[in-house]
Formats: C-alpha cells, structure tokens, sequence
C-alpha cells in the first residue's frame, strides 16, 4: 500500500472577484431584473467577450422543457451575432428567485449542455461559479468539464 500524496489541484486563476468579475455579475442581475417573468425567463447571463464587450442574455423557456435555451447560449449567440466570434473571457449566469421563494438574486453554474458550449467557444474561459454561501469564485472551465468529449482527432 502507498501512502503517495496527490497533488492538489490548482485554479488557473485567482478565485477572488475582480471588479470586472463583479461588473458581469452586476450585468446579468440586471438583465434578469428586467426581463423576469415567473415560468419563462428566471435566469440571466453576461459575458466579456475577448475584445472587451459584454454581451447578456436571459434564458428562453418553453412549455416543452427541451426546447428551452439557456441565458448562457442566448448571450454567446448575440456575441457571434452582433460582432463575430470574439472568444470568452469570463462568463456568469444568475438565478431570479421564484415570487415567494426566499433569497435574492444569486450566481449559479452552468448546466451540463452549457459547459460544453463554454468548453467549445473558448476553452480558456473563466466561469463564475457559487462557492458553497461564500462570495463567488472563478475557476476556468475546464475545471467544470474534465475530459471533455472530442470529435474525432481533435
């Protein structure tokens, strides 16, 4: 039996939240805040394009669950769309809280499907992510999706 130590993996970046970090993250609160409608639209996105920008976007329910779109996909396709692809340099979605349901506005990650397209638009991306009640942190988002599906020899 060994008693060999693994090593601790590290974030690529440092956890704390920049002022740029808190400035996405003001941004998705405020596309969410303003858009919100109770069963449809409770989630927002906002991202920081490569060159600068940042690009919103709120989440697309439907009565037929997987027809919806998430904020994050919506706010990479207006990026793409208005300018171009432009790569991810930090992105954050927020939850609105439901009419009666306790808390405010919170950061929450992305779902499976929006980690790979994350993972597939700039696989160098910062992602903010809750942190157990504590402030939120960022971590690259490799590290929300090891090993990745490839196609083929990529």
């Amino acid at each position: 039996m060994s008693n060999t130590l693994v090593p601790e993996r590290r974030n690529a970046f440092p956890t704390m939240l920049s002022n740029k970090d808190e400035e996405l993250i003001a941004a998705a609160t405020e596309a969410i805040s303003q858009r919100y409608r109770d069963d449809w639209q409770e989630v927002g996105a906002a991202m920081r394009t490569r060159d600068g920008r940042i690009v919103t976007g709120v989440n697309i329910d439907a009565y037929i669950g997987r027809i919806a779109v998430c904020a994050e996909a919506i706010a990479i396709g207006r990026a793409i769309t208005e300018t171009g692809d432009r790569g991810i340099e930090t992105i954050v979605a927020v939850r609105h809280p439901k009419p009666g349901e306790p808390g405010k506005i919170a950061v929450v990650s992305p779902c499976g499907i929006c980690r790979e397209l994350i993972h597939d638009y700039d696989a160098n991306a910062r992602v903010i992510v809750p942190d157990g009640g504590r402030a939120p942190k960022v971590v690259s988002i490799g590290e929300l999706l090891p090993n990745k599906y490839k196609r083929g020899s990529e």
